[in-house]
């Protein structure tokens, strides 16, 4: 507190007045005293009100499935790492599955937007954007954070429309970059162009995807490349749940990812069928799940190749002898890098940043802390 002392000051003796005032110089100091004291405790306390009162900033997220694949799992990481104290967190879905669960158990709100699915429909799309458009009308969040196709195009129609002060969406691989149908390709591309015109920020999660972004019409100074990342002290199991289900001495391929047709797990099926040898583990839940089980009864492969459903990376990659993933699209595979801590012989599909991953020099690049480090820096 500042003050008025003798050292800075040659005070007159207590007694005398002050001429100008016809008052004792020690009142005065002191009056002047009480002045800046009260007026610097008035300032300090303006200043922690106002601090203390101050709103956090609000960040949705949304992602058009609450399934667990790598968008999802890219969606929590973020949204649980976030500081209470600085940002008011809400995740938005259009179903109900094991983010939904997860998130909840973290303490994150949770919004579904019922309408919204990856099926392509005009009714449910247009009830989609109607049901996002009241959502951010009454949520008023300061930043959107968009995730996969769908929500992408629609969230970022609807947040412009809005007037969310930030719009950031995430690549997870471009989807007009499939091997589809030209009209189908064509569509995609127009949702994409879309989505990344009406976004502040496009994050693409490895250098091919970056590439191919830049080269979209009007967005090239949008990218940022921010590489997916994972826990690199996670401690991995023995795996004795994937060996136990094999002869003692099988060599096992072993593949984890949803059950779908991009991630391809109908080829191990198929090259299991021509490789007596070959043991095969498969480890997932998807929409595919029906057609695998087929095709496992069709070549009589039950003893050979087997589907063990959802099972957390960390209990299972030490049951692999290799690990395979024959997806025919990917952004940047969180299950690669987990191999690749795991220390796998990997065999892969050149699609998305699988190479980028297994040409790494130094895996720590693929770090989860290096990724919310970089990601937050975005929201600020």
């Amino acid at each position: 507190m500042f003050r008025i002392t003798s050292e800075n000051h040659k005070a007159p003796t207590r007694n005398k007045k002050s001429p100008a005032s016809n008052i004792p110089v020690s009142r005065l100091e002191n009056a002047i005293n009480n002045y800046v004291y009260l007026f610097y405790t008035f300032h300090s306390c303006c200043t922690v009100t106002i601090m203390s009162i101050e709103r956090k900033k609000k960040i949705v997220f949304v992602i058009t499935k609450s399934n667990w694949g790598g968008a999802q799992r890219y969606v929590f990481d973020l949204a649980t790492g976030l500081p209470r104290d600085y940002f008011d967190v809400v995740v938005a879905f259009g179903t109900n599955g094991i983010l939904k669960r997860r998130l909840s158990d973290a303490g994150i709100r949770t919004v579904t937007i019922k309408s919204l699915d990856r099926n392509l429909s005009i009714t449910r799309d247009i009830q989609s954007f109607i049901e996002l458009l009241r959502f951010f009308k009454k949520e008023r969040p300061d930043i959107v954070h968009l995730n996969s196709s769908k929500a992408g195009a629609l969230g970022a129609v609807a947040s412009r429309l809005t007037k969310i002060h930030k719009i950031i969406f995430t690549a997870h691989g471009w989807p007009f970059s499939e091997k589809r149908s030209i009209a189908w390709r064509t569509f995609a591309f127009i949702g994409s162009f879309v989505t990344a015109l009406f976004s502040d920020i496009i994050i693409t999660v490895s250098a091919r995807d970056e590439h191919i972004g830049r080269r979209l019409p009007l967005c090239k100074r949008k990218i940022r490349l921010i590489y997916n990342g994972i826990n690199l002290s996670t401690k991995l199991e023995p795996g004795e749940q994937i060996r136990n289900a094999f002869p003692p001495h099988a060599r096992i391929t072993g593949t984890i990812g949803e059950l779908t047709h991009n991630k391809n797990q109908i080829e191990l099926i198929e090259k299991a069928r021509l490789d007596k040898n070959m043991h095969v583990a498969i480890v997932g839940e998807g929409e595919e799940r029906k057609n695998l089980e087929k095709a496992i009864q069709k070549y009589q492969l039950e003893n050979r190749v087997k589907l063990f459903g959802f099972i957390p990376f960390q209990k299972v990659l030490r049951g692999f002898d290799v690990f395979a993933l024959p997806s025919l699209k990917e952004g940047l595979p969180y299950v690669l890098i987990e191999a690749r801590l795991a220390k796998l012989p990997i065999v892969a599909n050149h699609v998305g940043g699988v190479d980028e991953i297994i040409n790494s020099a130094d895996i720590h690049e693929f770090s989860l802390e290096n990724m919310r480090e970089k990601t937050y820096a975005l929201y600020v």
